[in-house]
């Protein structure tokens, strides 16, 4: 059977489960390793990563890890918080990493 896999912080520990899928809830530090033992996982064709995780992994190793990935590995956009201050998302980086620099996008 060809997996699902989604990949959390603990506040969302029982969101994917309840809906059947395979989760793993994780740390930012934990994250790159377990996403690698994910891609790894020939049985696996799509994996799902919380965009706050991607704190734990550096930007040069999760681009090489999309590269040599033969599934489909998606960045699920982190739940907004009113008021917070939020690093670049994820959209952003990709946007600025396809056409070489920066763009403000405005709602």
């Amino acid at each position: 059977m060809r997996n699902l896999v989604f990949i959390t912080p603990a506040d969302a520990r029982h969101g994917f489960v309840l809906a059947g899928a395979r989760q793993l809830v994780v740390t930012a530090e934990e994250a790159e390793t377990t996403l690698r033992q994910i891609l790894d996982d020939p049985d696996t064709r799509v994996a799902v990563i919380d965009e706050r995780l991607l704190a734990g992994i550096p930007e040069e190793h999760f681009r090489e890890m999309e590269k040599r990935w033969f599934g489909i590995l998606i960045v699920l956009p982190a739940p907004e918080k009113r008021g917070a201050v939020t690093e670049e998302d994820y959209a952003l980086r990709l946007i600025r990493r396809a056409i070489g620099y920066h763009v403000r996008l405005q709602p």
